[in-house]
């Protein structure tokens, strides 16, 4: 049996809007949109900025409650307008953790479908800390289109 050496931890989550592809695609893409929802539960974001072109960069940062700043910051690998979005992920005060998320759209009639799959974890830990955040941050997003 061979282990691969380079396997790390990944997740996948799927999430219906009430808003068709090109809002959702929108709100993930244009920054005066990532300023409404980005980040965790009862989180403020600070910043957004986003440069949608392969090789173009992007850059978020937020505060939770407790009163920390999370930055994160990374590069689009693939675009795919209103379609898909890969780009890495890396925290500033971790940059040697990237990591990599690829967001599907699909749109249901006027409802979407989102897919975001975020692979090449450091270790199971930060998985499941990444799954309970994106979990609050779709949420964020899905209370933006109700």
């Amino acid at each position: 049996m061979t282990v691969d050496k380079d396997a790390r931890p990944s997740l996948t989550l799927q999430r219906r809007f009430d808003a068709p592809v090109r809002l959702v695609y929108a709100a993930w893409t244009q920054p005066e949109h990532m300023m409404r929802w980005w980040g965790t539960k009862d989180a403020v974001t600070l910043r957004a900025e986003a440069d949608v072109r392969i090789g173009g960069r992007y850059r978020v940062a937020f505060r939770t409650p407790d009163g920390e700043t999370h930055d994160v910051s990374g590069t689009y690998l693939d675009v795919i307008p209103e379609e898909k979005l890969v780009f890495t992920w890396a925290w500033i005060t971790m940059p040697e953790r990237e990591s990599q998320v690829t967001l599907l759209f699909r749109a249901e009639g006027e409802r979407t479908l989102l897919t975001l799959h975020h692979e090449k974890f450091f270790d199971e830990e930060v998985r499941d800390n990444h799954r309970i955040g994106w979990g609050e941050a779709l949420d964020n997003l899905e209370r933006l289109f109700a």
